[in-house]
């Protein structure tokens, strides 16, 4: 559920995610994370554990609650950024999953993979849009970018000719005010 709601909404692939990732935890064990993500050159990772109420609260003692937490910090001891989904929120409510993970993704994005024909003020409005996940103003590029509005309106429009974006018309239809992020299956130069 997690791939289909969440990851592939951001994504639209699954480069460098590894199902079932086997690591030793610190008693020398073998434990299976539920997705790992290791994008680029592999020095960043991140152990997405997708966890359901019943089994890791209602169903759980002392021993198994601190061990679960020993692991955990483990993880992070071996260079694991780890990083809890409720389930529930996966089946009512993955957009409040999806926003969390742009806001916490959005740093790692590979400046390689950006170099993709868009300038840096059009790269920095795309993660701008990225990370805001809601139709952008340029206003918003004004105070985020700290740049001037004709700036920020050339830069949306040129990301709308290259159709990284949607002109939203106001109520009357004769302006656009706003500007729609459009997330594409090819979209590499997020990651």
């Amino acid at each position: 559920m997690f791939l289909e709601r969440v990851w592939w909404q951001i994504f639209g692939n699954l480069d460098d995610l590894h199902p079932e990732y086997e690591v030793s935890d610190w008693r020398g064990r073998p434990y299976f994370l539920d997705l790992v993500w290791m994008p680029g050159d592999g020095r960043c990772k991140f152990a997405f554990e997708i966890k359901g109420f019943g089994p890791h609260v209602q169903q759980t003692d002392r021993i198994r609650y601190r061990q679960e937490l020993n692991r955990e910090t483990y993880l992070q001891v071996l260079g694991f950024k780890v990083i809890a989904i409720p389930y529930d929120d996966l089946a009512e409510q993955p957009a409040l999953t999806i926003s969390l993970l742009k806001m916490l993704l959005s740093p790692y994005l590979s400046s390689r993979d950006l170099d993709n024909g868009y300038s840096r003020l059009e790269r920095d409005v795309l993660m701008l849009a990225l990370r805001s996940n809601k139709p952008l103003r340029p206003i918003d590029l004004v105070e985020e970018l700290t740049i001037n509005r004709r700036t920020a309106v050339q830069a949306l429009h040129s990301l709308t000719a290259k159709g990284r974006f949607r002109a939203l018309q106001s109520t009357n239809g004769i302006r656009v005010k706003r500007y729609e992020y459009i997330h594409a299956f090819s979209d590499t130069w997020r990651w």
